[in-house]
């Protein structure tokens, strides 16, 4: 079926469904990774978002079970230039349609997403609908505004609704705070060893810091830190605890406002599998995976915090550190999922602070 893609200022594409043919309004948002396509429909940081592929071959590899970021898409949808409808490899269980067919998940292919790229690098991230090609988008419309009001507080629909324990049961205990974490996350803590608890992203202080964990982690996920004012509040208790704490992503942002910085939007953010950014401390260039439509404001850095890392394309902050807390964040995502696993010792970094106890993390 034919269909286009008409955005906030009136810009139109052409293109053609596939997956479920549906009406859907999203934040329309472009991803720079030659793959991964799967486990970025999974990453819950995309919730309201329709992803816009630059690579342009989409679904050459199929689908598997062993990709999953999350147990079910959250993208609204997928637009891309080809769609591969014979994919090829040996851990392929289906082709990409018939996974988005199964999920609801809607697709447009035939798109010029080069252009499209372009006009949102040009114009900034915007609100967009997809529609049968016949029908008129018209954003006054009640039903689109009620599909718009509802993409507010992502977070909400993304984090797990009740704490549940993971890992090694005998192993040191730390907390983690789910936003909308990534099972890419979960296993490389996995790896080391920890007992997880996971705990909703609006547990309170005094719940988290009763079990006595070693650790806290403070997940990626979506939307806008500064609509989370009540989660900002309960991370001010927890720095004042000196338990050690790694935040990634959302959690990197929230930590900043909690110490009292600020944050921004970016034009159109970073999204993909190589972004490369440069450690202050080190000189080390890494290769990064990221996904995220916010910023640190580098003009109200926090007192007390260090910049560790720095974007090399715009000069965006991509790290911190407190110079006396136990507390240590990034903007990207160190486990990679999809992407480079160059950051990875991040999390080996975050083990050796919880054995330690304490201690300053800044050079």
């Amino acid at each position: 079926m034919k269909a286009k893609l008409v955005l906030e200022d009136g810009k139109s594409y052409s293109g053609e469904y596939f997956g479920k043919t549906e009406e859907v309004v999203g934040e329309v948002v472009f991803n720079t990774g030659m793959n991964g396509y799967q486990e970025l429909m999974t990453d819950p940081s995309y919730t309201n978002q329709m992803v816009v592929m630059t690579y342009p071959e989409i679904g050459n590899y199929g689908f598997n079970e062993e990709d999953l970021e999350s147990k079910v898409p959250k993208v609204k949808a997928l637009i891309v230039k080809e769609f591969c409808l014979h994919p090829n490899n040996y851990r392929s269980i289906g082709t990409l349609e018939e996974y988005m067919c199964k999920h609801d998940i809607a697709g447009l292919k035939g798109v010029d997403t080069r252009s499209l790229t372009r006009h949102i690098r040009r114009k900034g991230s915007m609100r967009g609908i997809i529609l049968p090609e016949t029908k008129k988008a018209d954003w006054k419309k009640r039903g689109i505004q009620d599909k718009i009001n509802k993409m507010n507080n992502p977070v909400d629909s993304v984090t797990t609704k009740s704490a549940y324990c993971r890992g090694n049961v005998s192993g040191a205990p730390i907390a983690v705070v789910d936003f909308g974490i990534k099972e890419g996350i979960l296993k490389e803590l996995e790896k080391r060893g920890f007992k997880m608890i996971v705990y909703p992203a609006k547990t309170k202080a005094l719940g988290i810091l009763a079990e006595g964990p070693k650790g806290i982690v403070l997940s990626n996920g979506p939307g806008n830190p500064k609509d989370l004012p009540e989660v900002v509040h309960e991370l001010k208790s927890l720095i004042q605890s000196k338990i050690p704490i790694m935040g990634i992503c959302l959690g990197h942002q929230l930590l900043t406002l909690a110490y009292g910085g600020e944050t921004v939007k970016l034009p159109f953010g970073h999204r993909g599998g190589n972004h490369p950014v440069k450690d202050l401390l080190t000189g080390q260039v890494t290769i990064t995976s990221q996904n995220h439509s916010y910023a640190v404001d580098a003009e109200k850095v926090p007192k007390n915090m260090m910049v560790t890392h720095i974007n090399l394309n715009d000069g965006s902050i991509e790290g911190l550190c407190h110079r006396n807390d136990p507390v240590f964040s990034v903007q990207y995502h160190p486990e990679a999922s999809p992407g480079p696993m160059d950051s990875n010792q991040l999390f080996d970094r975050f083990y050796e602070m919880t054995q330690k106890r304490g201690g300053k993390v800044c050079l």
